[in-house]
């Protein structure tokens, strides 16, 4: 993974873009801190689609029905 500075991303982007075709990500920095990343939209996409499947998992077996039951004084 690739990390580069806002300015020179700004100045190299049709080259940033580019590399993000063939599959590379790229964090940009600010001031030496991450503040964006470039990631293929391919990529994007299965780690949305990986985060809903666990979301719908976890919602499965965690109900509001259930919450209410161990949080019920007895």
């Amino acid at each position: 993974m690739q990390t580069i500075a806002a300015s020179q991303a700004k100045t190299h982007f049709s080259m940033l873009l580019e590399q993000v075709e063939k599959g590379e990500q790229i964090i940009i920095t600010k001031h030496g801190h991450p503040v964006a990343q470039l990631i293929p939209i391919a990529i994007a996409r299965a780690q949305t689609k990986t985060a809903i499947q666990k979301i719908k998992k976890f919602a499965k077996l965690h109900t509001l029905d259930q919450c209410q039951k161990n949080n019920s004084p007895s």
